[in-house]
């Protein structure tokens, strides 16, 4: 096959999409559509993992940023929950028996608002009439009537025991320490003097009557305090007996109405007693004593214990709740109870301060969060697997463990978890999180897999003018006539480097929308056609290739060392792509080969000094074992070859330059000098067959602006493998040159095909005797390598016979 043969056609440098195919004028002809664009493998799989209702399949979507996982998940929610059931509202309210374990109440959606605003109006009755109900005037009868009873009971026993003890000689007084018994005389108490100077037998006798007093004194103090307890029951019979016909009043209609609900009756009655409890709350407040100089605020009864704690309130209208948490922390997600300061610093907290996290609001729906977010945040992952395996939400301090002081908290009862869980990440952290994480492949087995190409078909094609209309008429941007939808998708085929498939990064093509509209409209141009497409890919290229340039300027100075003219023995043009950022772009590189008797095989100098990578290695040994496979089965090999990437001082990897290595290798052993106006990319393998590599494009035209900057001759061009054909999408200004042939691209399937192009020398194939036809690139190699093989041999005799000389180079 000849040069001419070998070179790829003008059609096949790029695929170019005809604007016939699209049967709109402009996108303002289309309808605004929403939906995934090829995506055929991750929705089937989304639409599994949101069927499965059983604990564990909840979904992660993979994929590389961009490629609309957030977009199709977003409407596929959106549809699916459009006539779901609404799930249930929750509360929290006190547990008046247990105060630090508030209690979690389920109510239908719309009804814990409905709940809470029933409560606040019992509360508010009973502000309202329990005062008025204390000062009524049947009430206040009724106690005064009790306390008259109480007082006159108790005046009675004092008066039957203060009769007693004046018969006897006796007195009961009041000291500051409470009711004695003293001895009287004429009246009178005794004085000391009197009562010492009284008979011993006379003062017996008194203390005698004096102790028999003093019991009877004890046992109608006891009485006396029995009835002050029993006058506290019955004033509390008679505030419990007002206060239930008040709050039965208004709580008997509440269990009516909830009746349906065990735990609010239970709530309810619990509120009931706490009520009857404290009826003394409802009672005008009496102001503290004030101290001079110092203002004492007047103490009111609160009454945030019967408060209702709305955590989640669901729309009853609307179906199953999606949240997107952008911000996953552990707070965000679980909810946290909040602190309040109080007077003197300290920190206290209630029911009522208890907030919700994405989990509750997304309970009954769906948690859309963000893989990587999830886990740089502490304690969030741990948290998330806890809740799906117990299937409960849990709040809890997880800070309390690290105070030096623990402070008051609460424990709330969980929360029964019923939401579907979707993550969102790239593949590496999936299959970092499937290896290290044994529980997480427990609870995500569902994976969604996100291509980031999609197979061009008119089907798809149609699906992407859509796309591009629908961002059109959202954001208010100027239309796309079908020229304009038709460049767009040749970039979204540049973008994959692939003529027959489409680049599913929708950010960076929606992007390129919003900039091909700005350029047209600061043209004003009325719509975005061709060349605002590609002037919003030139202009977006300009903003970012500030260092190509100064690579190209380099280059054309002479700077980098880069020969686009001329042949040389032993240095060829290898090709590289550098990326920066959101750039990529290509350049050459020279690789130079210098061969000479030895033993040292192949020495990759970028190894020797640690500035290649593993794959470059590979690349690079590969070479030794084509060349003893092509030259070595009928003679041993010995030489000594010398691989250089001249000017590399940032590191070679990838074994994209193997190829061009290999032909360097072959023209420093042949002597047949490279033509240096021809750069190479390609893999090789062991047989000699070129592989494909990527970036071909980058390399092509980088390889071109160097040929362009130096002055283009006709004869210079880039040869890539035959594979890599499909790959290529060309720029405008590449496929222009190739055309009017200033510039040329060749396509080989081996080595034998490349060298021919680079020396203009057949390879040669090897004969039925084991020789190569004389001349050829092969028949030179062989003879090259014979020579020196024979110059060694003659070495190793010398030097067995006692000469200094033992070859120019000794084993590593």
């Amino acid at each position: 096959m000849s040069e001419t043969d070998r070179q790829v056609p003008v059609e096949k440098l790029r695929w170019v999409c005809d604007p016939a195919l699209f049967t709109f004028k402009t996108t303002d002809e289309i309808a605004n559509a929403e939906g995934s664009i090829g995506q055929e493998r991750a929705l089937a799989a989304i639409e599994f993992g949101l069927g499965m209702s059983n604990n564990g399949f909840n979904i992660y979507l993979a994929g590389e940023p961009g490629t609309g996982r957030t977009s199709t998940i977003r409407q596929m929610l959106k549809k699916l929950t459009k006539d779901t059931s609404p799930p249930s509202d929750w509360c929290y309210v006190n547990n008046f028996h247990e105060p630090d374990a508030p209690i979690a109440l389920s109510l239908p959606a719309g009804m814990g608002r409905e709940f809470a605003a029933d409560v606040r109006e019992l509360l508010d009755y009973m502000r309202a009439n329990v005062p008025s109900a204390l000062e009524s005037k049947e009430y206040e009868t009724n106690r005064v009537s009790m306390i008259d009873q109480f007082q006159e009971r108790n005046g009675e026993i004092f008066a039957a025991l203060e009769k007693e003890a004046g018969e006897r000689g006796f007195a009961l007084q009041r000291t500051v320490s409470g009711l004695v018994i003293v001895p009287q005389k004429e009246g009178r108490n005794f004085t000391q003097e009197e009562y010492e100077a009284l008979e011993k037998g006379e003062r017996e006798r008194l203390d005698g009557i004096g102790r028999e007093l003093t019991e009877k004194l004890n046992d109608a103090l006891r009485q006396v305090r029995e009835n002050e307890k029993a006058l506290r029951d019955a004033l509390a019979q008679l505030d419990r007996e007002l206060g239930l016909c008040a709050v039965g009043h208004h709580l008997n209609p509440l269990k009516e109405k909830y009746a349906g609900f065990q735990k609010i009756q239970d709530y309810l009655e619990s509120v009931q007693e706490d009520l009857l409890l404290n009826l003394e709350d409802f009672k005008p407040q009496v102001a503290p004593p004030q101290i001079p100089g110092l203002k004492l605020p007047k103490q009111e009864p609160t009454f945030e214990r019967y408060e209702v704690n709305v955590l989640v309130e669901n729309d009853p209208d609307i179906g199953a709740p999606v949240v997107f948490e952008s911000n996953p922390t552990y707070n965000n997600l679980f909810g946290r109870i909040e602190n309040v300061m109080q007077m003197g610093g300290v920190a206290t907290t209630n029911f009522t301060l208890i907030k919700a996290g994405a989990l509750h609001r997304a309970n009954g729906g769906y948690l859309v969060l963000d893989a990587r977010e999830v886990l740089i945040n502490p304690f969030a992952w741990e948290s998330l697997k806890r809740c799906i395996r117990n299937m409960e939400i849990k709040i809890e301090d997880v800070l309390e463990q690290y105070r030096f002081m623990t402070v008051v908290s609460l424990k709330p009862e969980p929360i029964p978890l019923h939401a579907k869980i979707v993550m969102i990440g790239s593949l590496w952290i999936y299959y970092l999180l499937f290896y290290l994480e044994p529980d997480y492949r427990k609870f995500f087995k569902v994976k969604a897999d996100f291509d980031s190409r999609i197979n061009r078909s008119p089907e798809v094609m149609q699906d992407y003018a859509l796309f591009v209309a629908t961002h059109c008429q959202k954001e208010g941007l100027l239309p796309f006539d079908a020229a304009g939808v038709a460049a767009l998708l040749e970039h979204a085929s540049r973008m994959v480097e692939d003529q027959e498939r489409l680049s599913s990064h929708f950010m960076e093509l929606s992007d390129l929308i919003r900039e091909a509209s700005y350029w047209a409209n600061l043209g004003g141009a009325q719509l975005v056609d061709r060349s605002w497409v590609k002037r919003a890919i030139h202009e977006k290229t300009y903003r970012s290739n500030r260092m190509e340039e100064m690579i190209q300027e380099y280059l054309a100075q002479g700077v980098i060392l880069c020969d686009v003219k001329g042949s040389v023995v032993g240095q060829i043009n290898g090709l590289s792509v550098i990326t920066m950022g959101d750039y990529t772009f290509g350049r050459p590189s020279r690789l130079t080969i210098r061969v000479s008797q030895g033993r040292a095989g192949m020495v990759n100098i970028e190894r020797e000094v640690k500035l290649s990578g593993p794959i470059h290695d590979k690349g690079v040994l590969i070479l030794t074992g084509y060349l003893a496979g092509k030259f070595g089965q009928d003679m041993p090999l010995s030489f000594s070859a010398h691989i250089c990437f001249e000017q590399s001082y940032e590191g070679v990897e990838g074994d994209s330059a193997s190829s061009a290595e290999l032909y360097g290798l072959l023209s420093a052993f042949s002597g047949l000098p490279i033509r240096q106006g021809i750069a190479v990319t390609g893999s090789v393998n062991q047989h000699g067959q070129v592989q494909p590599i990527g970036g071909v494009n980058y390399k092509i035209e980088g390889f071109y602006e160097v040929c362009k900057a130096k002055g283009l001759t006709g004869d210079q061009g880039v040869v890539i493998p035959k594979i890599n054909e499909r790959n290529l999408m060309l720029n405008d200004e590449v496929v222009q040159a190739v055309k009017e042939g200033m510039f040329h691209v060749w396509s080989v399937d081996s080595i034998d095909d490349g060298i021919e192009i680079l020396t203009g020398v057949p390879a040669g194939k090897l004969s039925e005797d084991g020789s190569y036809p004389e001349g050829s690139v092969s028949f030179l190699v062989q003879q090259k390598m014979k020579a020196m093989l024979e110059s060694m041999r003659r070495y190793a005799v010398q030097d067995k016979e006692g000469g200094k000389n033992s070859g120019p180079d000794k084993p590593d």
